[in-house]
């Protein structure tokens, strides 16, 4: 039995769910404050867990308060980054084809050294190999995950690997469906689901895995101005360090069980150089 989280955490939790996992209040009284955009792996309610104080942590630190802006699907997200609603954005669709024209750029990265898509199966399947899923029912976050469903789908092609392709909006869905045995597999971002398997004790095994791209970045939007810019990523980055800002990341790393490392560190858009090559030589052809 998975050990009960701790009173912080179970206090994180509530406190999510009573402002339904969409919205930071800050500390400052603005009329506007900066909207947050976050790349759609979780269920609303765990979004807001894990990023509600950490944002709130930022505003304290910055004066910028921040809002943040949840949606339920991948496309939805993606449709949300294409309009540049989000003046920040922690999430790598804006890396995808046609989605350059909102002009996000990189300034920091997750500290997860890297992000690896995966084709993965229950402990106890059968399934041993990616051929042995021929004709079978495999379930992706949806058509705009990079890592769960491009990269992983883009493995099986080049193996001449026909599979029925489901969809459940977000990775922990594609992942909650491979769990109750809906799919045979699950394309999934590797970081996505040890958090799961953390958090629900589900029991995993990789048929495959890609190779190493940089982790999720964090990008803003051309309108921000340099001076916000530079305070929030300032802070952000040194989370990680301050006595204060580690508590927050652990606490909300433990309530959604994300494993370290913690935090943020430098990053350009130079370091996404292989997702752009990546699509580029992808045998999807359904941008």
């Amino acid at each position: 039995m998975r050990a009960p989280f701790s009173r912080p955490v179970r206090a994180a939790l509530a406190i999510a769910m009573a402002v339904v996992a969409i919205t930071v209040m800050p500390a400052h009284a603005v009329d506007a404050p900066r909207s947050f955009g976050v790349i759609v792996h979780r269920s609303p309610v765990l979004t807001a867990t894990y990023w509600n104080p950490i944002l709130k942590h930022v505003a304290d630190r910055t004066g910028v308060p921040l809002r943040l802006l949840v949606v339920r699907t991948g496309p939805e997200h993606t449709a949300s980054v294409a309009r540049g609603e989000p003046d920040f954005l922690f999430s790598n669709h804006h890396l995808l084809p046609g989605q350059g024209e909102a002009g996000y750029r990189v300034v920091a990265r997750s500290a997860q050294a890297a992000s690896v898509g995966a084709i993965v199966v229950r402990a106890d399947s059968p399934v041993t190999t990616l051929e042995g899923l021929t004709g079978h029912d495999v379930v992706f976050p949806s058509r705009s995950a990079i890592m769960g469903y491009h990269v992983a789908m883009d493995a099986l092609l080049r193996r001449d690997i026909r599979v029925n392709s489901r969809f459940a909006g977000n990775q922990e869905g594609a992942i909650g469906q491979l769990k109750v045995g809906r799919a045979a597999a699950a394309g999934v971002n590797v970081e996505s689901i040890q958090a799961f398997a953390t958090r629900e004790g589900l029991a995993w095994r990789a048929l495959w895995e890609s190779r190493r791209f940089a982790g999720i970045p964090f990008a803003v939007h051309p309108r921000v101005p340099s001076a916000e810019v530079a305070a929030v990523r300032g802070v952000l980055l040194a989370m990680a360090t301050d006595p204060t800002g580690r508590y927050v990341l652990e606490q909300a790393a433990e309530a959604v069980g994300q494993p370290p490392p913690l935090g943020f560190v430098p990053a350009t858009d130079d370091d996404y150089a292989d997702v752009r090559t990546f699509f580029r030589t992808s045998l999807i052809r359904e941008h």
